[in-house]
C-alpha cells in the first residue's frame, strides 16, 4: 500500500473515530429492543455466570479484564450486558474497542450505540471524569487472538497505560477473571508471521495497529484467518468473577513512577490470573464447560 494511500486511511480513521471520544449512555430504545435476544443467547447458548457483584465498589471503577475469542469476544459483551442488567441502567459501564472497529460504517455506529467508546486515553478520560464506569482490556489483539493452548492464561500485554489512567483520573481498579470466551472459537495459530508477511506487502500493520491475524477452526469455516469476524461462536459456557477492587495512589505524579505503576500492574495480573486458574479449575469440558 502506497505511503499517501496509508495516510488517507488514518486520516478517514481518526475522522470517525473522532465520533466516540465524547462518551454517550446507551440508546435506551435499541438496548430494549435487543434485550430479549440477548438474554436467551447469555441464558441458553453461553450460559453465562457472573459473580462477585459485592465487590464492585460505589465509587465510579475502572474495570480491567481479558476477552478472547478471536474477533468476536463474547465474554467482554456479556460482562457489560450483566453489568447493565444487574445496575438497571442506573450505572453505565461503557466498552471501549479498538480505533479501527469504531471507525468501521454500521459496526462503529453499532458500538456507539450501545454506549461502547474508543480505546483511548482522553475518551477512557472523559468518560470516568463523568462518573461513569469504564471497561478496558490492555491486551488487545494479543490477548483476545491469542492461541486457544492459552485460554487461561491472563494476557494484559504488559500494558500499563490503565494503571497510569486510573491514577489520573483517581479511580479504583475493578479486576475481572474470566473463561469460557476462547471456547467460542479455536485460534489454532495467532498469525504474528502472517501479520508481517503482509505488512511487507501492504503497510498495513501501523495502520490497524494489529500484529495479529489468527489462523482459526470453527463454524463455518474449518480453517479461517479472521481479519474481520470469520467464524459463528461455539455455544460455550462463560464464567466470570468480579474480583476485590484495588486502590491506587491518586498523586497525579504517580503515574510517572515506573516502579509503582508496574507494581500495580503486577497485582491486577496475578489477581486476574488466580481468578482464572479458579474459574478454570470448574470446567469439565471444553465448550461444553
Amino acid at each position: 500500500m502506497a505511503e499517501d494511500d496509508q495516510n488517507i486511511l488514518q486520516r478517514l480513521i481518526s475522522w470517525r473515530v473522532g465520533a466516540a471520544m465524547e462518551p454517550h449512555p446507551p440508546n435506551e430504545t435499541l438496548m430494549k429492543l435487543q434485550q430479549p435476544f440477548v438474554d436467551l443467547l447469555e441464558k441458553y447458548y453461553f450460559r453465562v455466570e457472573v459473580d462477585g457483584w459485592e465487590r464492585v465498589p460505589d465509587e465510579t471503577s475502572l474495570v480491567i479484564g481479558v476477552h478472547s475469542g478471536g474477533a468476536l469476544t463474547m465474554d467482554a459483551w456479556s460482562l457489560v450486558n450483566a453489568w447493565q442488567k444487574h445496575f438497571d441502567g442506573q450505572r453505565v459501564l461503557h466498552g471501549t474497542a479498538h480505533d479501527v472497529l469504531m471507525a468501521a460504517p454500521g459496526l462503529g455506529d453499532y458500538f456507539r450505540a450501545v454506549g461502547v467508546i474508543a480505546a483511548n486515553r482522553k475518551s477512557v478520560g472523559a468518560a470516568l471524569a463523568q462518573g461513569e464506569d469504564v471497561v478496558v482490556w490492555p491486551g488487545g489483539e494479543v490477548d483476545s487472538m491469542r492461541s486457544w493452548r492459552k485460554r487461561d492464561v491472563a494476557t494484559l500485554g504488559g500494558r500499563t497505560g490503565f494503571v497510569k489512567q486510573a491514577i489520573r483520573s483517581g479511580v479504583p481498579i475493578l479486576p475481572v477473571a474470566t473463561v469460557g470466551g476462547h471456547d467460542t472459537v479455536f485460534v489454532l495459530n495467532e498469525g504474528e508471521w502472517l501479520a508481517n508477511a503482509l505488512d511487507k506487502v501492504l503497510g498495513l500493520k501501523k495502520t490497524l495497529r494489529g500484529s495479529k491475524l489468527p489462523i482459526i477452526a470453527g463454524i463455518p469455516f474449518p480453517l479461517a484467518v479472521e481479519i474481520l469476524p470469520a467464524h459463528v461462536p461455539l455455544p460455550a459456557k462463560i464464567r466470570t468473577e468480579i474480583l476485590e477492587p484495588i486502590e491506587v495512589d491518586t498523586d497525579p505524579e504517580r503515574a510517572e513512577d515506573a516502579a509503582y505503576v508496574q507494581k500495580i500492574y503486577d497485582r491486577v495480573a496475578a489477581d486476574i490470573q488466580a481468578g482464572m486458574d479458579r474459574l478454570a479449575a470448574k470446567r469439565t469440558l471444553p465448550v461444553l464447560g
